[in-house]
């Protein structure tokens, strides 16, 4: 039997660097995502097929929760030791993975939409498969370049 479920986030230590963004386990691992984050206007929709991760940092920057949306691959009992959480969502319907920070699925891809007012934080959203990674931030028209 496999164990696939939603699962809920921890906060997680987060460091921004021009070069990208590191976030820790909760079991002390880091991973790093590569950067510097494209900016996006309140929305991103990743390519189908992507793992898809959401990050959304506290208003200081240093601590943050994050999202893996539609990941069939990873085991339930990993993400509750990492503090890494998880939802499904199904094509044509939409979830919240944190105020202000919405996720809904139009076929295979995956469409998150942000109000970084709202969410209090910086909103980032990582796309990545065996052959590629992106790394977007979601921003209000106030803050984009």
């Amino acid at each position: 039997m496999s164990a696939r479920n939603d699962v809920a986030p921890s906060t997680l230590g987060v460091t921004l660097e021009e070069s990208g963004i590191t976030v820790e386990y909760l079991d002390g691992r880091e991973v790093f995502y590569h950067g510097p984050p494209q900016k996006a206007l309140e929305t991103v929709r990743t390519a189908p097929g992507k793992l898809v991760q959401v990050l959304v940092t506290n208003p200081t920057e240093t601590e943050g929760v994050m999202m893996y949306v539609n990941d069939r691959n990873t085991h339930d009992s990993i993400l509750e030791t990492t503090g890494v959480g998880r939802v499904f969502v199904e094509p044509g319907e939409e979830t919240q993975l944190f105020p202000g920070v919405h996720a809904r699925a139009e076929g295979h891809s995956v469409i998150v939409e942000a109000d970084p007012e709202v969410a209090r934080g910086r909103v980032f959203v990582f796309a990545e498969d065996e052959l590629s990674e992106q790394a977007y931030e979601i921003v209000d028209e106030s803050d984009e370049e």
